[in-house]
């Protein structure tokens, strides 16, 4: 074992490749409030000078223009910005001035403004000194992209903006990435699942100039496809299998699940995907397709707890449906406003309020039935699909069985159910009656007072987030992060966007495009970009050390699902079948039995058998109590509430993990088997179906020698061979060469705990 966690750190190293902010003294030509002036601000002045009444000094308020320009209530005759005049500008009197009794940020503050933003507050204020509405509230405008149409390395509008930006850092794009890296990162991010060794062979013997985009376009047709995007939405969606809170019963969802893969697979315009799922049975003549995608707004948690009070649930699950709707589709921070007004952004609680009137009229109760038994499988209102819908409308669900199957959708009450806005968020604690509307800041509404009004004001070309926030996930899908870093936050405390033209240029090409989705993503995998070597040098790696300017391809590591997908798929294990119920592939023992009340069907974990534990980790069954736990362990979501950006950590556990669970040691075991019965160099092929590359003469040499030595040690304790053959339900080959199988097995582990296999380079 010691020679293996050395063979390991060799192999980590070997195969490990860095990533690259730029140096940016220069100040612009024109100096904006947005983008220049208010995150300085914000950092250094409205702790006191800002949203906060409570402690507001002096009466001054600077992130009002209004307040601003008035007179200083205590230094009379003063302004603290007198437009084209910094040296009568109280506020750059104070941030220069020498005495320390009068500098600001005061010097107990430990605050201090750097001396290039002192330069452009003064810069700013000889410009006039323009407050501009948030820049994420204005709606999209597309600009020409930058740059000369004689430029060779740009393949698409994309990489105008990038080069543009990286010129301005002093950067300089990266080669492009040798073909087997460039085929993984594009398979694992468009089907999450590495190229077979057909597709690297058929892709390198491509001699054609677009055999690349061929092979794009070949990728985006597989069903594989919708698997993958729909592992975002979920999260997006906060889907789960079971109910949530303690007694947390099972729930039968997955029948909108399978529906998302469809709409995805089918390219379902991204304008028309939200719509049925917003208000689906609120369409003229509704079909069962668009009723089952209305479930989207009743994947929330739900009690079925004896003695709460019915009220406070349901407030509960209304309010988790506005919630959702702001950070999904909105990328705001509603929620904040529940209880009060925005402290930051231009929400106020009645507008709060008015939103949550949308999806106040649902026919539910907070409490309904007990646990146990098929009724409780999804909760009033909801459908039932039968077996010859299944085969004739909804032929997209793979339904298995003929039992009931019952899914929780929307529906209205035939009365309007009346709203108010609830004192500090209380749910019996009714103020002032409101109607539906929308904060005002964003888009006034005019529309019809339903959620179907609610998503023709969501995809109105004036709308200035919807398609924003939809082109952000999607780059952060690809890319690692978005234009805007803090992806579930356009408002005020939000990042500014890296690229603000190039978001606002994606953003109107998309909605231009008929909110084309696979058209989106083939724009992003087929830009110059994209294409990039993730190799870093020195020079990058000190400019730009989190790769903001996209100088080279970010390295990043798989997903919870994805790295489950990985091993099950090059190891020839993965069911490729699409959709169906969840399944339970080996978990620890006794974690369910700890952590829920010990009632009903979903007290203890029962693991499944045969091909249900080979699913793809989009089907793996969410509890939300006590999610699977390698899922957890590598960023997965609990599903609690809607998650637009997972976060990336790195902990001993993901070792632990990839080195002893149960699933990835019976797929080195399949692999190490089927390999040893093929005409090829067992080593060489296991690296290749792993990694997605050949494997230079060092890493071939290594790899080979350790099978060498473990052939060796198995041979001589035969009793240790059966017992890590032992590993998972798979059956072992009839006459098997144990010794030799173990031996390989161990080679085959070490190459899936290496990092380049967990990274998409």
């Amino acid at each position: 074992m010691q020679i293996q966690y050395c063979l390991l750190l060799l192999l980590f190293f070997a195969c490990n490749r860095p990533q690259p902010t730029a140096d940016a003294s220069r100040l612009p030509d024109e100096v904006d409030y947005n983008f220049h002036i208010r995150p300085i601000l914000s950092d250094k002045c409205f702790t006191c000078h800002g949203p906060d009444a409570n402690k507001r000094e002096a009466g001054l308020r600077l992130d009002i223009g209004d307040s601003a320009f008035k007179a200083l209530q205590e230094t009379p005759g003063a302004f603290a910005f007198v437009r084209g005049k910094p040296h009568l500008s109280e506020v750059y009197k104070r941030i220069t001035t020498e005495d320390t009794s009068l500098r600001m940020p005061p010097v107990n503050s430990n605050l201090q403004l750097t001396e290039r933003e002192i330069r452009l507050i003064e810069k700013w204020i000889k410009q006039g000194a323009q407050y501009k509405p948030h820049w994420a509230f204005v709606p999209p405008k597309a600009v020409k992209p930058p740059g000369d149409e004689d430029d060779k390395w740009p393949r698409n509008e994309i990489d105008r903006f990038i080069l543009e930006a990286m010129d301005n850092a002093g950067l300089r794009p990266n080669e492009e990435a040798d073909r087997e890296h460039l085929l993984k990162r594009a398979a694992l991010d468009i089907t999450g699942l590495p190229p077979t060794l057909e597709m690297m062979d058929r892709f390198l013997a491509d001699t054609r100039p677009d055999a690349y985009e061929r092979m794009v376009d070949t990728l985006l047709a597989m069903p594989q496809y919708g698997e993958k995007m729909a592992v975002h939405w979920m999260d997006v969606a906060r889907y789960a299998d079971s109910h949530g809170y303690q007694d947390d019963g099972y729930r039968s969802m997955w029948p909108w699940r399978d529906w998302v893969i469809h709409a995805f697979n089918t390219n379902m315009p991204y304008n028309r995907f939200v719509t049925w799922q917003l208000a689906g049975d609120l369409l003229p003549g509704a079909t069962r397709e668009q009723l089952l995608a209305s479930g989207f707004n009743r994947n929330h948690k739900i009690t079925e707890e004896g003695g709460v009070i019915d009220e406070e649930y349901r407030v509960e699950y209304v309010s988790d449906r506005t919630n959702t709707f702001g950070k999904a589709f909105l990328g705001v921070t509603i929620e904040c406003a529940k209880c009060h007004d925005h402290k930051y952004d231009p929400f106020s609680q009645e507008e709060y309020y008015k939103l949550y009137a949308f999806f106040n009229n649902i026919k539910e109760v907070g409490l309904e039935s007990v646990i146990g038994g098929p009724e409780t499988y999804a909760k009033k209102p909801f459908m039932e699909i039968s077996n010859e819908e299944v085969k004739d409308v909804l032929n997209f669900i793979n339904k298995p069985d003929t039992n009931r199957l019952i899914v929780s959708v929307m529906g209205d009450q035939d009365t309007v159910r009346t709203t108010y806005i609830l004192e500090r968020g209380v749910y019996d604690a009714h103020g002032r009656e409101v109607t539906a509307g929308t904060p005002r800041s964003i888009l006034s509404f005019s529309n019809r007072q339903d959620r179907l009004g609610l998503a023709e004001w969501l995809f109105s070309p004036k709308n200035p987030l919807t398609a924003r926030v939809f082109v952000n996930r999607m780059w952060q899908e690809v890319f690692g992060k978005g234009i805007v870093k803090t992806s579930g936050d356009f408002g005020m405390q939000g990042e500014l966007p890296s690229h603000p033209e190039l978001l606002d240029w994606l953003a109107v090409d998309f909605m231009r495009h008929g909110w084309d989705i696979k058209r989106l993503m083939k724009q992003m995998v087929t830009s110059a970009t994209y294409r990039q070597s993730a190799v870093a040098s020195k020079k990058k790696l000190a400019a730009d050390p989190d790769n903001t300017w996209l100088s080279c391809a970010p390295r990043q590591r798989l997903t919870a699902e994805l790295a489950r997908d990985l091993v099950l798929s090059s190891s020839g294990l993965l069911v490729k079948k699409i959709g169906g119920p969840s399944v339970k592939p080996y978990q620890p023992k006794g974690l369910w039995e700890l952590a829920t009340s010990g009632r009903g069907e979903l007290a203890r974990y029962v693991q499944d058998h045969g091909e249900s534990l080979y699913r793809r980790g989009l089907y793996t069954f969410i509890k939300r109590t006590v999610p699977p736990p390698s899922h957890l362990i590598f960023d997965g979501s609990n599903r609690d509430q809607c998650e637009v950006k997972r976060t990336s950590t790195n902990t001993p556990l993901q070792a632990l993990v990839m080195l002893n669970d149960p699933q990835v040691l019976e797929a080195s075991r399949v692999l190490a088997a089927t390999l040893l019965k093929e005409k090829t160099d067992p080593v060489e092929t296991a690296f290749r179906r792993i990694v997605c590359r050949k494997p230079n003469e060092k890493e071939l040499a290594l790899l080979k020698s350790y099978y060498s030595e473990q052939q060796q040690y198995f041979r001589s304790k035969p009793a240790d061979a059966a017992k890590l053959l032992s590993q998972g339900e798979y059956p072992l080959p009839e006459k098997a060469d144990k010794p030799a199988i173990a031996a390989l097995m161990q080679v085959v582990t070490t190459i899936y705990n290496l990092e380049e296999t967990l990274s998409k380079t």
